[in-house]
């Protein structure tokens, strides 16, 4: 079936001269809602302006969302320094920031236990105790599981990306994670095929995908390997979000036992259409529209 849920960080993406909603795993969830009509969202935000703020935004785009309130703790942020020449921002994210308190409460179990066929989480949500007790928690609960690391500063550890991969079918990562995790995992030299395969197996991943940024994307399943690079010319405005744009429908395609040529085809034409606009999520709903055909 295709019911995904969606845990970790909602924040704002702090600009010089604006904010947007972000989080890898809102976006994620934002886009599979919009092109499957369904999906659900869960985290926490602060009893503050930014978190108002956000609960708004959730209402007005009918996004199904399981949101805690925090009354300690604000609602995260993400700060943008943007390279002007390669469109890539590198970030400067909030300590102590709600996201990082995720409580494991009634509501989250039984979205798992009763509208959960794949969950999807990251690692920036556990980098701190509450949050990774949570999710972690979550885990083996004879459903799929999806990992999109989305490394964030040094906000990691060797003991939880392994828990994290061990407990996932569907794994992504970009080339630069790739390296790290063969340092961290694999010692052994480095090669985008060698290593993939050697953490596909030690980890028994089903699906793993490394993304190349405007070199497309591999993906490896059983014994099959697919590249896709996009073979229109792209205009790039902005990379933010161009990863969880490819996550949802790497996701989506997954679930619906699509071939490995689909996915990656479709996946890397949606994120192609998200790096046309600045931000990382659509303000209409055109985009979705070109490639909900594929779906139903």
């Amino acid at each position: 079936m295709l019911r995904i849920t969606s845990i970790g960080e909602i924040l704002f993406d702090i600009y010089e001269d604006k904010k947007a909603i972000g989080g890898a795993p809102f976006n994620f969830i934002y886009h599979v809602v919009n092109l499957t009509g369904k999906g659900n969202f869960i985290s926490r935000i602060g009893n503050d302006e930014l978190g108002r703020e956000l609960l708004k935004f959730l209402e007005e785009k009918k996004v199904k969302a399981h949101i805690q309130i925090d009354k300690t703790h604000p609602t995260g942020t993400a700060k943008a320094n943007l390279n002007e020449s390669t469109k890539l921002p590198k970030w400067e994210i909030s300590a102590d920031s709600s996201f990082d308190f995720i409580e494991p409460d009634v509501e989250t179990s039984r979205i798992i236990q009763k509208h959960t066929d794949c969950l999807y989480f990251g690692i920036l949500a556990q980098r701190e105790n509450h949050s990774r007790k949570t999710i972690q928690s979550l885990f083996g609960k004879g459903i799929k599981y999806f990992c999109d690391l989305n490394i964030r500063q040094n906000f990691y550890s060797k003991e939880v990306i392994e828990k994290s991969l061990a407990a996932s079918k569907v794994v992504k990562m970009n080339i630069e994670e790739l390296k790290l995790l063969n340092d961290l995992l694999v010692n052994d030299s480095f090669g985008l095929k060698n290593s993939a395969e050697k953490i596909k197996s030690k980890y028994n991943i089903d699906l793993l995908c490394i993304t190349l940024g405007e070199e497309g994307a591999v993906l490896f399943k059983d014994n099959d390997i697919n590249s896709y690079k996009s073979r229109s010319s792209i205009k790039v405005v902005d990379t933010v979000g161009a990863g969880d744009a490819y996550a949802s429908i790497l996701c989506i395609g997954y679930m619906l036992n699509w071939k490995l040529e689909k996915i990656n085809e479709a996946a890397n034409e949606f994120a192609g259409e998200i790096v046309k606009i600045k931000g990382a999520l659509p303000e209409g709903y055109e985009i979705y529209n070109k490639f909900r055909g594929d779906i139903f």
